[in-house]
């Protein structure tokens, strides 16, 4: 069974930024997804800053918590700066719980 874009975004519902304690998904990292059919999965996430130090922790977290999804057979993350990250990628309902 081919694993979906939802069940990557769950999955990566639990890697969290420890300084801000809020997962990936929630603060607007993810931003694509790519699935083959074969089950290699893309992700190009960013950081809230590109000095971040827990920048290798969290991809490896994404990796690892990737790879234990049913029906994926690799993993890619893939840093990527541009657009740069601000605030306002966090998810709307979020944003207001923060009073953002």
């Amino acid at each position: 069974m081919a694993v979906t874009k939802e069940e990557v975004m769950n999955a990566l519902r639990s890697v969290m930024d420890p300084e801000i304690g809020l997962d990936v998904v929630s603060l607007g990292l993810v931003y694509d997804v790519d699935i083959s059919e074969s089950g290699e999965v893309k992700i190009k996430m960013t950081m809230t800053t590109p000095g971040c130090p827990l920048v290798g922790m969290m991809t490896e977290d994404a990796k690892n918590v990737l790879e234990s999804v049913e029906g994926v057979k690799s993993v890619e993350v893939e840093l990527v700066w541009d657009p740069p990250w601000t605030p306002d990628m966090i998810e709307p309902e979020v944003r207001a719980r923060l009073g953002i």
